[in-house]
């Protein structure tokens, strides 16, 4: 997080203040030390390498804290730079080794062993400053009596003159020591512009400086450039990213006032505007507007990416760096949130475009990776979707280790940790004894050894240990024992075996056919109208028969769970059962889908109720980037409501059906793989059209449908 300057605070905020600042001479950089310290900078900058860390050798000097402050850099006197001064706070870490016994009494005899108290301690300090587009590093070595030195007490401080920077930049500064003994310290700061400060008479670029303002008149944003008809001027747009080097993004020069318009699909907390005169040497101002507007936030959890990498590594790709936490959980069969589980994730700010190894020993398919801001559930992939296979109903076992060695396991239910000895009526406490001895015989397959607390958790912070119980034994003993009951019956009883066996495989069959397919309508809520359409399908396809989940039928779910959690169960209970998801495509839909593709405007639409659906992408999307959509998604859309070209590309990868139009196919791609009874498809569409027509009817009857005078088509064709 950006901190305050320690003496410009005002000019930072918000305040209409201006104030002055100190004059520098010259172009050289310069170092001094306070009194008792004796420093000494080096010439040129030095390469930016921090290396990792090491263990000190005894005490050492290690800055920590850093503190700025604004000055002026001027040539002349009204030719001036804005500069960064930069103090650094040191102090001692480490202890000297206290020799003890013949070796004290041998010190005391000859002086000369007293040489290394009577020396000094010196540390090799880099500072290290980046702000759009230019990087430096520079050396100071430090020098301190060590007769002065306390262990953990503050020497002083070394003050740097200066690092120069644009009027109204992002800057960022480092401090390590070479080597380095501890993490390295770093500083956000936001430079202000030349309205903040009282410079219009110092900083020449100040004096014909393209004034930027950021106007919004709706979703419609513009950058307007305040400036006379003649003045030529660059402009560039870039994601500043905290976490690796800028991206520019666009680059113009202009001349004259201009007005630019940008998409407000196209805004991100991360987006900077810079501009400046296109004159020799002339300062480049930046500002980035949109930090903390909401639009941006939503723009940019649209458009992240979590995927999961094999073997055991998950990344998280975005435009910008995300205020968010990533957690491991535990998904049980059968739906209910995701639980979350040691070990957790690393609490830092997640870091984007990165690859990052999980914790874990051995990979198992209901685990899964959350990515959560401010307590609010964003991004969640599951180890099952690639390659492991559906949820399993195995149990996780944490094991905690306390003080002597004491051990206690618990069992990880829907309800929290259950000790597996308390006899509760639970799952596990029925299962204790059993659970205990699969692990004690090893049973259980190790997932993770690491420190962490499970959610909830009994009393206790020592190790934990995650175990997943597997009940591999049991089942093959019973297949054993099954098989061996069906030779004998089939030895003595060969004919009655074979009829038995066949109304056996007629009663599966049967059964199968009733149960139906499942499948999961995905749709985008255009109106009241477009719900009762989607409605009319949802109870027909009911009746082929097919299991149809939609949420207006679990509108009760779906209010208690929110719709991410919702869509996020359905559609994996959906996939791991050989189902289905049908996309239905209306004007809303396509909006949102080219909103989430950054593919062009998205279309007007009188309301936008499409939470559950723009919810629904984050599932959808990552399948469709990462080809596992074919053979798992369908898509659909109305006659007369949209046309097949305003399907968005991306989605064509699966077939796309026009209905009711094209209903035997539809049917067809619906119906389970294998079904012997394709010769059914004919009066089945034909149950489904008749189903169907009069709401779609009904709906292009509606003011504002295809046809209504006045109105276009509800695709904007």
């Amino acid at each position: 997080m950006p901190v305050p300057w320690f003496l410009l605070s005002l000019a930072l905020g918000r305040s209409p203040m201006v104030l002055s600042l100190e004059r520098l001479v010259g172009p050289q950089d310069t170092a001094r030390c306070s009194p008792g310290l004796s420093c000494h900078l080096w010439d040129g900058d030095v390469l930016c390498l921090p290396g990792g860390i090491v263990s000190a050798p005894g005490p050492v000097l290690v800055p920590t804290r850093l503190q700025t402050e604004l000055v002026l850099r001027c040539y002349r006197e009204t030719d001036c730079d804005l500069c960064v001064r930069v103090a650094i706070h040191l102090a001692v870490h480490g202890h000297w080794e206290e020799p003890d016994g013949e070796a004290k009494f041998g010190r005391a005899a000859d002086p000369e062993l007293e040489e290394p108290r009577n020396a000094f301690l010196q540390a090799q300090v880099v500072l290290s400053f980046q702000a759009y587009p230019t990087a430096r590093c520079v050396l100071l070595e430090v020098q301190v009596p060590a007769a002065l030195v306390q262990p953990g007490q503050p020497v002083g401080s070394v003050v740097f003159d200066c690092f120069e920077a644009a009027l109204g930049a992002e800057v960022r500064i480092w401090s390590y020591t070479q080597p380095r003994y501890q993490k390295e310290l770093n500083l956000t700061q936001h430079l202000p512009d030349c309205k903040g400060l009282e410079v219009r008479d110092s900083i020449q670029s100040c004096w014909a400086l393209p004034w930027l303002n950021v106007s919004a008149d709706g979703e419609d944003v513009h950058l307007v450039l305040d400036v006379s008809e003649e003045q030529r001027f660059g402009l560039s747009l870039y994601w500043n990213q905290v976490q690796g080097p800028t991206k520019p993004w666009w680059h113009r020069n202009l001349t004259g006032p201009q007005t630019i318009p940008l998409n407000h699909t196209d805004l991100f907390p991360c987006l900077c505007i810079q501009v400046w005169p296109l004159e020799p040497d002339s300062v480049r101002t930046s500002i980035c507007p949109f930090r903390e507007d909401p639009r941006a936030h939503r723009n940019l959890w649209r458009v992240a990416r979590l995927q999961l990498l094999p073997p055991r590594g998950w990344r998280l790709d975005a435009p910008c760096s995300l205020p968010a936490e990533a957690t491991l959980c535990w998904q049980a069969p059968g739906g209910g949130p995701c639980q979350s589980l040691v070990p957790l994730l690393p609490p830092a700010n997640v870091t984007i475009n990165k690859a990052v190894e999980l914790p874990l020993l051995n990979a198992h398919p209901n685990l899964c990776v959350q990515v959560s801001s401010w307590e609010k559930l964003q991004l969640q992939e599951c180890l099952w979707v690639d390659s492991l296979g559906p949820l399993k109903d195995d149990m996780l076992l944490v094991e905690t280790r306390g003080a002597h060695d004491n051990r206690s396991v618990c069992a990880l239910e829907p309800s929290g940790c259950t000790p597996l000895l308390s006899r509760a009526s639970t799952r596990a406490g029925r299962l204790g004894e059993q659970l205990l001895q699969g692990l004690q015989s090893g049973q259980c397959l190790p997932v993770s050894r690491q420190q962490g607390v499970p959610a909830p958790t009994p009393k206790g912070n020592g190790p934990k240990a995650l175990y997943v119980h597997q009940r591999w034994a049991l089942v093959w003993l019973a297949c054993l024992l099954f098989a061996a009951v069906l030779f004998l019956l089939f030895l003595f009883k060969k004919d009655r075996v074979k009829v038995w066996l066949r109304l056996l495989k007629e009663d599966i069959r049967a059964g199968a056919a009733a149960r139906g397919r499942a499948a999961l309508l995905l749709y985008s809520a255009e109106d009241s109208g477009f719900e009762r359409l989607v409605g009319a399908l949802a109870s027909a396809l009911c009746q082929l028969p097919l299991r149809v989940a939609v949420d207006l039928w679990s509108r009760r779910e779906l209010s208690a769970q929110g719709p991410l959690a919702w869509l996020h169960a359905q559609r994996r209970q959906t996939l791991q059962e050989g189902g289905v998801v049908v996309l239905l495509f209306s004007p809303g839909a396509v909006a949102l889908c080219r909103e989430w593709l950054q593919d062009g405007a998205p279309a007007p639409a009188p309301q936008r109720p499409h939470d559950a659906f723009a919810a629904s992408l984050s599932c959808v999307l990552p399948d469709f980037l990462q080809g596992r959509a074919p053979g798992r998604y369908v898509g659909a859309y109305f006659d007369g409501l949209l046309h097949s070209e305003a399907v968005p590309a991306l989605f064509r990868s699966v077939p796309v059906f026009s209905l009711p139009s094209q209903l035997p196919g539809f049917l067809g791609a619906l119906q389970e793989p294998g079904d012997p009874r394709p010769g059914l498809l004919g009066e089945k569409a034909r149950q489904v059209s008749r189903a169907l027509q009069p709401a779609l009817d009904q709906l292009l009857r509606a003011p504002g449908a295809p046809g209504d005078p006045g109105h276009g088509t509800r695709d904007g064709t």
